[in-house]
This record gives structure tokens, sequence and C-alpha cells, in this order.
């Protein structure tokens, strides 16, 4: 069973998903971070409320989450293939993991800018900041725990979609466990790469909870 070619293997395969995840996490929040905040300043109760803009958001944002992830690997193929050249492997599997995760991201957002208390945010209105002070310097400051935690979880996530995207070769630990395990019944190697799945979502969750520990003595 743990012979060279084995190990090497999913070595390869763990690299794959390590990549996928975390370029994937980036873009997600290089669209995601934006979306979350202007879904909290459009809010009613926001800095600068517009219920169109809020809505409009609010529904692509609960229609794009509402797409099972297996689905949406096949709706975006066309997409994928635009950008990448080719729907297989895990620089293919990017591009719909992105698309997954900048709506959950958002929501994530969202939900952490919005347990800021208010009376911060009113002092520093009071005080004639603007819109952007007071998304970077209160808004997104006082919420970096929580934005912190919301990374970890964001991981953890993204790593599972990109082992189903083994269903359709993307690559890394899910094709490994499908090929082998699934095809050709070879259930040790799946347990395996279940293994290795989850040790890597332990990981990132002890690096993120240590990382919020750290920043809430700060702010101590």
């Amino acid at each position: 069973m743990f012979d060279r070619e084995l190990m090497l293997m999913l070595l390869e395969g763990t690299g794959d998903t390590i990549y996928m995840t975390l370029l994937s996490t980036l873009f997600g929040y290089i669209l995601g971070l934006p979306l979350g905040i202007i879904l909290t300043v459009t809010d009613r109760e926001g800095i600068r409320p517009n219920a169109v803009v809020y809505k409009v958001l609010d529904f692509l944002v609960n229609l794009a989450r509402s797409i099972p992830f297996l689905i949406l690997l096949i709706l975006v193929i066309p997409i994928t293939r635009f950008i990448v050249g080719k729907t297989y492997g895990s620089s293919a599997t990017v591009v719909p993991l992105v698309i997954a995760a900048a709506p959950f991201i958002a929501r994530m957002v969202e939900s952490s800018l919005k347990e800021v208390d208010h009376g911060v945010v009113e002092a520093a209105v009071s005080m004639g900041a603007g819109t952007m002070t007071i998304i970077w310097k209160v808004l997104l400051a006082e919420a970096r725990t929580s934005l912190l935690v919301g990374v970890t979880i964001a991981l953890g996530t993204i790593l599972g979609y990109s082992a189903m995207a083994g269903v359709v070769g993307g690559g890394g630990l899910g094709d490994i466990a499908i090929r082998y395990g699934y095809y050709r019944y070879q259930t040790d190697i799946m347990l395996l790469t279940l293994v290795v799945l989850v040790a890597l979502v332990q990981i990132m969750q002890g690096i993120g909870t240590m990382l919020s520990k750290k920043l809430d003595r700060r702010r101590a």
C-alpha cells in the first residue's frame, strides 16, 4: 500500500489541493470582500443605505449560493475553457471554485462587519469621517478577528469543494479518491486521501485559531 509511487501521487495530489484552495480563496476574497462591504454599507442600517443596490446584490449572492457546486462545475465549463483553455486539472478547477467561493465569502464578510458596535460607527460619523475611512479604520479594523475566523472557514469549505471537483477530473486529492477509491474499488487509497484532507483542514483551522487569538490579545 505505502509504496513510493503511491506516496509521490499523494504528495502531488496534496500540492494540487493546497494550490487550488489557496488560489481560489485569494481570488474569492478579491471578489467577495468588496461585495460584502457593499452589502454592509448599502443595507438599511448601513452608513450609505441604498435599497436598490442592496436588493440586487442580495438576490445575486443568494442565487449563486443556492447552486450546488457539482452543478456549478458543469454550468461554468464554457467560462473555464475560455479563461484556462481546458476544463480539467487543478488550474481549471480554480475558476468554478472562485465563482462558488465569492458569494459565500461576501456573506461571511457582511456578517462580520455587521457585528461591529454601531456606537463606534456612529462616533466616527459624528466626527466627520468619510465613507472609506469608516470602512477601513472602523469596520474592517474592528471586525478583523471575525474576518480572520471567516478566512479559516472559507479555506475549509473551498478545500471540500476542491475534493468534489475530482468527480469531473478536477485534480488533487479528490481526483485520486474518485479514480482509485471509487472506480478501482481501492478503499485503502480513498481512506488515505480522506485522512490527508482531514489533516489539511485541521492544520488550517489551527493556524486560523492561533492568529485570531493573537489579534484578540493585541486588541485587549
